[in-house]
């Protein structure tokens, strides 16, 4: 169920098909957020990023991450793995 999901652009929208995704589970504070950081130096502007993540910090890191370098946080999901865990998602629209 989505904790976030920016109002403009609905979940059908071609601009949410993400272009890198990353594979951030069992990670710890703060790898998540570097390879985010390498994930977007290397991709261009308006290039999605999809962010899974089993760090609850990331769910104020990653936001706060795009709010300070100009990124966009398209979706922020809290989900339920196979075995009952938290696992985070996140979409993030390169600036």
């Amino acid at each position: 169920m989505p904790l976030f999901l920016n109002s403009s652009i609905g979940m059908s929208s071609p601009d949410l098909t993400p272009t890198i995704q990353l594979n951030t589970r069992g990670l710890r504070c703060p790898e998540p957020v570097m390879m985010l950081h390498q994930a977007i130096r290397k991709s261009k502007s308006g290039d999605v990023v999809e962010v899974l993540a089993t760090d609850p910090s990331t769910s104020w890191d990653i936001p706060k991450f795009c709010m300070h370098l100009g990124h966009e946080l398209l979706a922020q999901e809290e989900l339920k793995d196979a075995t009952g865990l938290k696992e985070y998602r996140y979409l993030v629209q390169k600036g």
